[in-house]
């Protein structure tokens, strides 16, 4: 069986809620539709539930973050920062963070030993403060915390006898550890929803899954939502060997499916074909988990235009979509305008980016949005003036 370009375009539309007709009301289910929001900048968070909810709404995200806890943040695929729902955390912390979580304490205790000769004992003793001192605050800022155990006041000298030695505090790698491993968790920050600077506060234990099951249900839901992808795309999305991807795809009895990458896979209940949709506009935040969700982009992002929507470390811009693919990517300048360029305006309807631009602005009002990282593109867009 073959899928092509066409049908693998309107099977994204519809599972990413990307038309008005998809959008949703709740953040949870927003979230559940893309697998995990990324969160390494918090503005993609609210960003990019606002662009698949029929009203953005700031204070839904956060009461869902922060208040009832249906939303977690969790370090888990490719060593990234992620949002999803509180019912696949387990699934996402068994099949993904576990081992990132493993992977940054040896690095943290290499760090330590090398820096302050300190052991895994010292560590521990750090840790349980930590602990204790969130019990008794309920959340804490780092520096908070800091006052209240001695040892995340601790210095760590890096590349000693360098010309780039360093001396560094121990507080950000040991609470970044501890999250890794959901000990604690990232609280409402100080400032509003684009800030990252977090109070951190105890966070509720996770149900412990099997390793091979967590992943094998992760891997499924990807499929529901990516499908159809490559082995690669599955491994590169998750952050796992080829063999694990291979693993989890035969686990789940996904279908192969001939693609232009090649070999394919979906899941075997989803081989039927999709209707295409009238023709859409998105604008999607930098980081959005659509143009994150594969490592084969041809078929939805021309390579040519890469090298103005990424940074040098892969990272995604703002990105503007047209039909399935990506025609251009978008900008908030300082005095809250959005602009846009096409880098591929063929078909395109420009009244329809504009009605998107403007319902953009509408919601976000005052605040400034600065991607944490920039691109090309959006440098450009940023600081001169664009017509469409």
């Amino acid at each position: 069986m073959r899928i092509d370009t066409a049908q693998r375009r309107a099977r994204l539309v519809a599972r990413h809620l990307l038309v008005p007709g998809a959008r949703v009301v709740d953040p949870v289910v927003v979230a559940d539709a893309v697998v995990a929001l990324h969160a390494t900048d918090p503005a993609t968070v609210f960003l990019s539930a606002a662009a698949r909810m029929t009203v953005p709404d700031v204070a839904a995200v956060e009461g869902a973050l922060y208040q009832d806890r249906t939303l977690l943040r969790l370090l888990a695929m490719r060593r990234t920062m992620f949002v999803v729902s509180a019912g696949l955390g387990p699934v996402v912390d068994a099949g993904a963070a576990r081992a990132v979580a493993a992977k940054q304490r040896v690095g943290l205790l290499r760090y330590l030993a090398e820096g302050g000769g300190w052991d895994e004992r010292w560590l521990a003793d750090a840790e349980r403060a930590v602990v204790t001192a969130l019990g008794g605050r309920g959340s804490a800022t780092a520096a908070e915390l800091a006052e209240d155990v001695p040892a995340l006041r601790a210095q760590v000298v890096v590349a000693a006898g360098k010309s780039y030695e360093a001396t560094q505090n121990v507080n950000s790698r040991v609470l970044r550890v501890m999250a890794a491993e959901n000990r604690i968790r990232r609280d409402r920050p100080r400032g509003g929803w684009t800030s990252s600077q977090f109070r951190w506060s105890l966070a509720p234990a996770l149900a412990d899954l099997p390793v091979a099951a967590a992943q094998a249900e992760l891997a499924r839901c990807w499929l529901a939502r990516y499908g159809p992808g490559t082995e690669a795309d599955l491994a590169w999305w998750t952050g796992w060997t080829r063999a694990a991807a291979r693993r989890a795809l035969v686990a789940v009895g996904a279908e192969p499916v001939d693609l232009d990458e090649g070999t394919g896979f979906v899941l075997p209940d989803d081989v039927a074909p999709v209707v295409p949709v009238s023709p859409w506009v998105a604008l999607l935040p930098a980081l959005d988990p659509t143009p994150m969700g594969w490592q084969h982009r041809d078929w939805y992002l021309p390579a040519e235009h890469r090298a103005q929507l990424f940074d040098q470390t892969g990272n995604v811009g703002p990105t503007v979509w047209w039909d399935g693919r990506v025609v251009g990517g978008w900008a908030q300048r300082p005095d809250g305008q959005i602009v846009w360029e096409l880098l591929d305006p063929a078909g395109v309807d420009i009244a329809a980016i504009e009605t998107e631009a403007a319902r953009l602005v509408a919601w976000i009002g005052d605040v400034r949005i600065t991607p944490r990282f920039r691109t090309p593109l959006e440098h450009r867009l940023r600081t001169t003036t664009c017509v469409p």
